[in-house]
């Protein structure tokens, strides 16, 4: 049963329609990406679902009962709540529910025994141990320190925590309070790679309808099942794997641009009919005819030829073309005995590395690790050796290299050199397009749009050195492309902090991860320093069982049957199994991330180990009680 059904929504903004027509329906346990370019109006309809903004238009409909929770971008305004009150207020539903079970059962211990009583109470009952029983409150708990939260944190009160703290807060509410259709806005900013991994596994086991806006690859194609985009006003839902729909979208532009030149034939050939006939008395009528086939088949050409054209320009994206960089010395950045500390705490004691000229290598660790505290002091030098020739471009989190004493036109020719002609072109690429957009202050750019214009400034920099931190925040996923492609065709030198893991994998060709307060190099990019961490643990896991010491011996007994292996043991070798699968897949997509078989494949084997460890879980469960 669909637990939303929307119909021909409509949304107005200022006057101006924002989209229009715009249907789909959503079933328990659906994993539904809501796709488009920024502006198409994603956040909106989210917010519709939630019931926080006013449709214009449509029908929608939710299923009786459904609790619906949104996560969004939008700092928490309880800033005097601890993070412990903070999410567990995302469940007063729940605690109602408890109170309404302590009512029936003194009613009930008091003699009410009718049907109605007996069928609230058992209702009420089935819906909280569907949110995990009483116990609803530690998986809460459990969810909040999924998402990289200690202990202590839970009663730190939230005006204590940062930015991406309180958007980490915020998830673990709509998480915590068992919802029927969750909507989630950019879930996986502000998380490491781990806390990512823990959330792709937390949607796949939840029992409720999930929409989703992320840019992500990776988690996309872990988690949908589904795609909705909106696009010039419009929406188009596609059941089945993202992958599948990005192979779609490609498919519906290669037929958009054969129906153009078909189209475009039909017409060649009636105009010459025309031309011959018009003038000839028993043709005229037959020539007009085509006069007026000829005035349909314009119309149609122009409607293949705009989603042509709309098709193309989302699969460019932004115009990212770095310049070729001056050749630099063979050894580009060294450092020894290096020493990475923030105020009372030592991040790294001691790290050794080198970067030679031409490499592309990925820095990666969980949040708070340290990565950006050394690539600032590598980028100012401390306790590094630059090479010869070396120039740095350095794209922060912060955009703090920015000027913002002027217009955004006026920052990038100040920081680039570029004449004014070219400045513009440069901030066309990069979507600013317009007079208003180039002479808008740099200080009222929004967070996406000061690391377009930050980017854009690293672009024409000339660098050969590119320090990258987080560069996809806030780029949509075509960008993320563009950018990609670009490093991975740059012939300078890259040392790239992302927690994008397709970006990572298609990048680095070695990669520095940040463990047990250690600096460590694994060859390649993300697959295979997943293998190498998978490799390393099996070798370092204790055993499970130590060996009884064999007892004295006794007189031969007939041979006994041999004993069969318990379902236990079965399904512990076919995990071991899927286990080896998923680890060869996701070597293959390390050497091509956009083979779509082996996509599928990847997203099977994953499905497959989640429902095999389950089920793992379950007897395990039934064997210790």
């Amino acid at each position: 049963m669909a637990v939303v059904i929307a119909s021909n929504l409509r949304k107005e903004l200022a006057g101006n329609v924002l989209f229009d027509g715009v249907s789909f329906s959503v079933e328990r346990r659906d994993r539904v990406a809501l796709s488009g370019p920024n502006g198409a109006g994603k956040t909106t309809l989210l917010r519709i679902l939630a019931g926080e903004t006013e449709k214009h238009g449509g029908e929608l409909a939710l299923q009786k009962g459904t609790r619906v929770a949104l996560h969004d971008q939008r700092p928490p305004l309880e800033q005097d709540l601890t993070l412990r009150e903070y999410v567990l207020a995302g469940a007063r539903d729940l605690v109602a529910l408890e109170e309404e079970l302590r009512a029936l059962e003194l009613a009930m211990a008091g003699g009410a025994h009718d049907q109605a009583t007996l069928n609230r109470y058992a209702q009420a009952q089935a819906r909280l141990e569907h949110a995990g029983g009483y116990g609803w409150r530690d998986r809460a708990a459990s969810v909040v320190r999924g998402l990289g939260f200690a202990e202590e944190d839970l009663d730190r009160q939230l005006r204590t925590f940062s930015g991406g703290e309180l958007t980490r807060a915020s998830l673990a509410r709509a998480l915590g309070g068992d919802p029927d259709l969750l909507l989630l806005d950019e879930p996986t900013n502000h998380l490491d790679v781990a806390n990512l991994e823990w959330l792709e596994r937390e949607l796949a086991s939840l029992d409720a309808a999930v929409i989703l806006v992320a840019h992500d690859r990776w988690f996309l194609e872990a988690v949908t099942t589904a795609t909705l985009e909106l696009e010039a006003g419009k929406g188009t839902f596609f059941p089945g794997p993202w992958h599948a729909w990005r192979r779609e979208k490609a498919a519906r532009m290669i037929h958009a641009q054969k129906e153009v030149v078909r189209v475009q034939g039909d017409i060649v050939r009636l105009e010459r009919f025309v031309e011959r006939f018009r003038y000839k008395k028993d043709k005229a009528k037959q020539a007009q005819a085509k006069l007026t086939q000829i005035g349909r088949l314009e119309q149609e050409k122009a409607g293949h030829a705009d989603q042509v054209a709309l098709l193309s320009r989302r699969t460019r994206g932004l115009g990212f073309e770095f310049l070729k960089p001056a050749r630099s010395g063979r050894t580009v950045i060294e450092a020894k005995g290096l020493k990475v500390a923030v105020p009372g705490r030592v991040l790294l004691p001691s790290v050794s590395f080198a970067l030679e000229r031409g490499e592309h290598v990925a820095l990666v660790g969980p949040n708070g690790s340290g990565k950006t505290t050394l690539i600032e002091k590598l980028v100012r030098g401390e306790e590094a050796h630059l090479g010869y020739g070396v120039q740095v471009g350095y794209f922060s989190q912060q955009e703090m290299e920015l000027d913002t004493r002027g217009s955004v036109l006026q920052c990038v020719q100040s920081m680039t050199g570029l004449q004014r002609p070219d400045a513009q072109n440069l901030l066309g690429r990069f979507l600013f397009s317009g007079w208003d957009a180039h002479e808008k202050p740099v200080s009222v750019l929004s967070g996406g749009e000061r690391r377009r214009l930050a980017l854009a400034v690293t672009v024409a920099s000339g660098a050969n050195f590119l320090v990258l931190d987080e560069p996809t925040n806030h780029l949509d996923l075509e960008s993320r492309e563009a950018l990609e492609a670009a490093l991975d065709a740059f012939p300078g030198t890259i040392l790239l902090v992302s927690h994008d893991r397709a970006l990572l994998d298609a990048i680095a060709e070695r990669t520095l991860a940040i463990e047990d307060g250690d600096l460590r190099a694994y060859d390649g990019g993300w697959a295979e320093l997943l293998r190498r961490r998978e490799e390393r643990e099996a070798r370092e896991k204790p055993k499970l069982a130590v060996e009884k010491p064999k007892p004295a011996a006794k007189p031969k007994a007939p041979a006994a049957k041999k004993r069969r292996p318990s379902e236990l043991e079965r399904l512990e070798a076919e995990i071991a199994a899927c286990e080896a699968e998923v680890a060869q897949l996701e070597m293959k997509l390390a050497e091509d991330w956009t083979d779509v078989d082996v996509l599928a494949a990847h997203k099977r084997s994953r499905d497959a180990l989640t429902a095999l460890l389950e089920r793992w879980e379950h007897l395990f469960d039934q064997a210790q009680a």
